[in-house]
């Protein structure tokens, strides 16, 4: 079976990624447009974004806000509003996944600005457009990976949701617009315009602040989180 049709057999219905503070929120804000993960994106489409249960610490939510701060100025954004609280065991609200490439893909990617090429920092790079927050988060459990969100869920979040005015919206180009799936890991690198560089002058501030960002992640990735009480309660 092919991988598209190993996607696509996945039957995701109203899909839901757990994600820690102060990512999640970042992300539901239109600030983060690219989700980083070890793996590639199972679905296009909606996909609800929830908090996870362990509060972040003032010291990582210092690094993400200046990461951010840093790489929107290489495009001349420097009014960011960032989030006033980052709740946990919240369902926050959603984006719109259009495709899913590797960190090399998209560093080379000349048709996205150079603030969201720095983003990628992860083996694969989900691509997140239209993002909308709910007016009130409200409590809920959540999973590890993409898992479906419970029908009475859905039905009560989706009544809730108010678009977000993103910074700079971004709107990844689809190789083929009627295949969802034709932005998928590979696909950049077999265009005749795709050429690998060694990507954009870095300023000593801005590889601090990749640095910064990196190490506030790997407190996650170096070891599986088992506690359920972080992914919800």
């Amino acid at each position: 079976m092919g991988s598209r049709s190993k996607l696509e057999s996945q039957n995701y219905r109203n899909p839901c990624l757990t994600m820690h503070q102060p990512w999640a929120s970042l992300l539901v804000y239109g600030i983060k447009r690219i989700e980083g993960r070890s793996w590639p994106a199972p679905i296009r489409g909606r996909l609800w974004i929830h908090a996870a249960g362990k509060v972040p610490e003032p010291e990582t939510i210092k690094i993400m806000e200046n990461f951010y701060r840093e790489i929107y100025a290489m495009n001349g954004v420097t009014d960011i509003k960032f989030p006033e609280h980052y709740p946990v065991s919240r369902l926050l609200g959603c984006v719109n996944v259009v495709g899913c490439v590797t960190c090399e893909e998209l560093v080379s990617w000349e048709a996205i600005p150079t603030s969201v090429r720095v983003e990628g920092q992860t083996a694969f790079c989900w691509l997140c457009e239209q993002p909308q927050k709910l007016i009130v988060p409200f409590e809920m459990r959540g999973y590890k990976g993409v898992y479906n969100l419970e029908r009475k869920i859905y039905e009560a979040a989706a009544r809730g949701l108010s678009p977000v005015k993103a910074l700079q919206p971004v709107n990844f180009p689809l190789p083929n617009r009627q295949d969802p799936f034709s932005l998928k890991p590979g696909s950049l690198a077999s265009r005749s315009d795709y050429s690998v560089k060694s990507g954009d002058e870095k300023s000593p501030s801005l590889v601090a602040a990749i640095a910064g960002a990196k190490a506030a992640a790997t407190q996650f990735s170096k070891k599986n989180i088992e506690d359920t009480e972080k992914l919800g309660d």
